[in-house]
């Protein structure tokens, strides 16, 4: 068995979750998230407590602790929700946001406007903060992700959207392998 599925999911106050065969929903104070598992995993509500089991053979033991922690995403997303945190690096490169969209301003010709999916939202802080806020972990991600993706740091000048507190290598350039050269 899995080390991770063993483990059980405690429930915080608020959170109610309900089961229909292979459905799962959690509903919480910030939201209601719905996921199908594999009917080979068992899950049971005991004591404010969820635990996962696998019920099947050997096909099924993989699937035990990645079950468990999307359920345990589930609850942690209605409970408290998820935040990426992303960075806009560059001279003259600014984030801003009009109504719900973010409008990017990274070096293009014009402006690149992302619009939010469901269940996403954006805030900006200062002019080059930029926070994706959810319940659903997986799709903060994806949306960081894409933002990310308009613009991605350069290896030579570090210009670009980054995560906050992600480290560039910068490469040093023409003049840094003359100088290496010379030597």
């Amino acid at each position: 068995m899995s080390r991770v599925g063993k483990l059980p999911i405690r429930l915080p106050a608020g959170v109610v979750v309900e089961m229909k065969e292979n459905e799962v929903t959690v509903k919480g104070p910030k939201g209601e998230l719905r996921r199908s598992f594999d009917p080979a995993m068992s899950i049971v509500l005991e004591e404010g407590n969820l635990l996962v089991s696998p019920s099947g053979g050997d096909d099924c033991r993989a699937l035990h602790g990645l079950t468990r922690s999307l359920l345990a995403n589930m609850v942690d997303g209605v409970s408290k929700g998820y935040e990426k945190l992303l960075e806009v690096v560059g001279v003259g490169f600014r984030a801003q946001k009009v109504a719900e969209k973010l409008v990017l301003q990274v070096g293009y010709t014009h402006p690149v406007e992302v619009s939010p999916s469901s269940g996403i939202s954006f805030a900006v802080e200062g002019t080059n903060r930029i926070k994706v806020m959810g319940i659903d972990k997986e799709s903060v991600g994806e949306a960081a992700a894409k933002i990310r993706a308009i613009r991605r740091c350069d290896s030579y000048k570090g210009k670009g959207v980054r995560y906050v507190g992600e480290t560039m290598r910068l490469k040093p350039g023409k003049a840094g392998r003359a100088a290496a050269k010379k030597k």
